[in-house]
């Protein structure tokens, strides 16, 4: 089994232990963000901490009043851009806390006027130092070069963040799930089964809508940097505006496609993927799916707020055996490390 397989199998504990660790510091934020009314979120990472971040506006966008904004390190790291942020709460995401580029952010929104969080795996990262606040994720040391636990956890704190923001949803529903990252490593041998029929696979579409579109984002790069497939992601939107054009008979898709407000629009866009002879790839977990070549679906109704992280999880089990069909090692990528510094 491979490192990236076992770390995939240790999310449901890293969740739980993450949810019960800093739940005194959620609360401490929470009032803080009760005394400081923040106008702004403001959310800076880089690769599969990006992805996090992206879910992150989604969801903390939906879920409370708050603006939130993607951070482009290259506006301060290399342009110099002085920005008014105050009653800003700026966030960094990095698994290392030693991401150059973001902690270079973090240092400029700090002297910049905003109030500023550290979302990391070590709590004396040079992240954990320059921040007001930290939220440790509790993973242990993640030893495959392809994140997966680090990926889920940091979500995890991102619907923590969500709730300490006022988010119109229960602290008891965020407990739940560790409980369906368990349920979602059931699907493993489906999963497997699964990639072995995309083992001659060299590209691929990645569709996602709303809270599940940084998904996309992240199994695209998971299947870029396991499996050396060429993998684009889009949002249904998107991609009916030009990239439908690469879709010919045989053309991998592989689509998420959670209950809710997304579903109908996504509903007919498979359908006219299928037209076009497209060889399609379900992530799903409720009712009656439109036609597909596979689907791997999750058991249970899960309301689609709860979707991305039991859903990633099929993914992540998809990119690391299809590497393995490959002949690849999914642990070692080539050309990549563990920390990436940019500026």
């Amino acid at each position: 089994m491979s490192l990236m397989v076992q770390e995939i199998h240790e999310q449901p504990a890293a969740l739980e232990r993450t949810l019960r660790m800093e739940h005194r510091t959620i609360v401490r934020i929470k009032k803080i963000a009760q005394r400081r009314s923040f106008r702004l979120v403001y959310l800076i990472a880089r690769g599969t901490s990006d992805n996090a971040a992206l879910f992150g506006r989604y969801l903390i966008e939906i879920t409370t009043k708050h603006l939130t904004s993607l951070a482009a390190p290259s506006v301060h790291t290399l342009y110099r851009a002085r920005l008014d942020l105050r009653r800003t709460l700026a966030v960094g995401i990095s698994q290392s806390g030693e991401s150059a580029d973001v902690n270079m952010v973090l240092d400029a929104c700090r002297q910049q006027g905003a109030f500023t969080i550290g979302i990391t795996n070590h709590g004396r990262s040079t992240m954990a130092q320059l921040v007001h606040e930290v939220l440790l994720i509790h993973t242990g040391t993640e030893r495959s070069v392809a994140a997966t636990k680090t990926y889920t956890a940091q979500m995890l704190l991102l619907y923590e963040l969500a709730w300490a923001l006022g988010a119109r949803f229960r602290r008891r529903e965020v407990e739940r799930l560790p409980a369906l990252a368990a349920t979602a490593l059931q699907m493993e041998g489906r999963v497997k089964a699964a990639a072995q029929r995309y083992r001659t696979m060299q590209h691929c579409i990645v569709v996602g809508r709303g809270l599940n579109y940084a998904n996309s984002y992240e199994l695209a790069l998971k299947l870029m940097e396991t499996c050396y497939v060429v993998a684009e992601r889009f949002s249904a939107a998107d991609l009916l505006h030009g990239p439908i054009a690469l879709i010919e008979r045989g053309f991998p898709v592989f689509v998420f496609l959670p209950p809710g407000v997304t579903r109908p629009g996504l509903d007919k866009l498979v359908r006219r993927l299928k037209q076009l002879g497209a060889k399609i790839l379900l992530f799903s977990n409720q009712g009656r799916l439109p036609p597909a070549r596979t689907a791997l679906v999750l058991p249970g109704r899960i309301p689609e707020l709860w979707t991305p992280i039991p859903y990633t999880i099929p993914a992540q089990l998809f990119a690391a055996y299809l590497a393995e069909a490959k002949g690849l090692n999914p642990d070692a990528p080539r050309h990549l490390k563990k920390i990436t510094s940019t500026v």
